[in-house]
């Protein structure tokens, strides 16, 4: 297995800033999805890890080695591509075992290696077959075949799974999660998806702009995020930003978004001189509860099978983050990216009780930091 390790990477097209000096390091055996919209520089990234783009500026090292001037064949990695790129003329078995004959392979090697990845995708009995006669689900398994075979350190994938329908998607990124776990390799994987990224990242890179605006593990990302962006972009459903106004007393950060609503939120990593722009505010559906007899006072406990001990409406718990502006301060965010972007996501979560809905605004209580509730 290899590390990955980025250092103030720079990639130009003409006048085009597209990747700006990225510091990025992904541990031996992790599962790293880098995520973002069109246009963000991930694909260009990936590809210049691969070897297929130059590096205009900085260092980029696979496993302590220095790889800016190596030939991508010499970067012991393994690509899947989003078109597949299979040979239309040759069969699925000599498909996946082209890269092993290219390198001179003993035809009894390459034929355990093609068996043995044939069996671990479940394509065994497709060997035969020509690309035409396969779905799309059955080509991207004969594709990741072909880079599996490698026994490659490192995997890359450049959003393999965009040209699939959603269900065959949802397969896929089953057998994918299941593969990385069975070979254990260290996997880069690029997608604009960011249900691909939650659900098969340990490590999540979130691009804009040429520049990482957050990483690290996904519920970090959900519950901790560091700009407004990486709360807006996130989740599902999209949080929901409410214009207010906010200051510091104490160690708490008050928080107005109308005449008789007050919140506080524990000072997290903002500063108190960064003007509060809005009230972020996600709703949580995985947690449900209902209100007591006519909206009275206080959370009632969940009962059994989702149920519970009360009647009255039902009402989600919701998480509630206070932007901050947070301009041009020219800390250093994690993985390298500067400050300049707009705001952050300091004042960190808490949750709503059902029952708070229906007091008034003075008996409420402060938000806790983390995943605790309003007191």
């Amino acid at each position: 297995m290899s590390d990955l390790t980025l250092r103030e990477v720079h990639k130009y097209y003409g006048e085009v800033h597209a990747v700006r000096g990225v510091d990025l390091d992904i541990p031996e055996g992790a599962f790293a999805v880098l995520v973002g919209p069109s246009g963000c520089g991930k694909s260009t990234l990936l590809r210049m890890v691969a070897g297929l783009e130059e590096v205009d500026s900085g260092e980029i090292a696979i496993g302590g080695q220095v790889v800016n001037r190596l030939r991508p064949k010499d970067r012991n990695i393994a690509m899947v591509f989003q078109n597949y790129a299979l040979y239309p003329y040759l069969s699925v078995f000599d498909n996946i075992a082209f890269g092993l004959r290219a390198r001179k392979l003993a035809e009894t090697e390459v034929a355990a290696r093609v068996r043995r990845a044939s069996e671990m995708l479940d394509i065994a009995e497709l060997m035969q077959r020509y690309p035409r006669q396969l779905s799309g689900g059955q080509r991207q398994r004969v594709a990741i075949g072909r880079a599996v075979v490698r026994d490659a350190g490192m995997f890359l994938f450049d959003e393999p799974l965009s040209n699939l329908d959603a269900q065959l998607r949802d397969e896929m990124r089953i057998e994918l999660k299941r593969l990385h776990q069975d070979i254990g390799k260290t996997t880069v994987y690029v997608t604009h998806d960011q249900i691909e990224a939650m659900t098969l990242a340990d490590r999540i890179v979130l691009l804009r702009d040429g520049q990482i605006e957050q990483e690290g593990s996904p519920l970090d990302l959900f519950e901790r995020p560091r700009t407004r962006f990486v709360a807006g972009f996130l989740g599902s459903p999209q949080m929901n930003f409410i214009p207010a106004t906010g200051k510091m007393v104490g160690e708490l950060m008050t928080v107005s978004f109308d005449e008789n609503t007050t919140l506080a939120f524990p000072r997290a990593h903002g500063g108190a001189e960064d003007p509060v722009t809005s009230l972020g505010h996600r709703r949580d559906p995985a947690r449900t509860y209902r209100a007591g007899p006519r909206g009275g006072d206080g959370p009632a406990r969940p009962g059994p099978a989702g149920g519970s001990d009360r009647s009255g409406p039902a009402h989600g718990h919701a998480r509630l983050y206070a932007v901050q502006a947070g301009r041009n301060r020219g800390h250093r965010r994690a993985g390298g990216a500067r400050g300049g972007t707009a705001g952050h996501a300091d004042a960190t979560m808490g949750r709503h009780e059902p029952g708070d809905r229906h007091r008034p605004a003075h008996r409420r209580g402060g938000v806790t930091s983390g995943l605790g509730r309003r007191r």
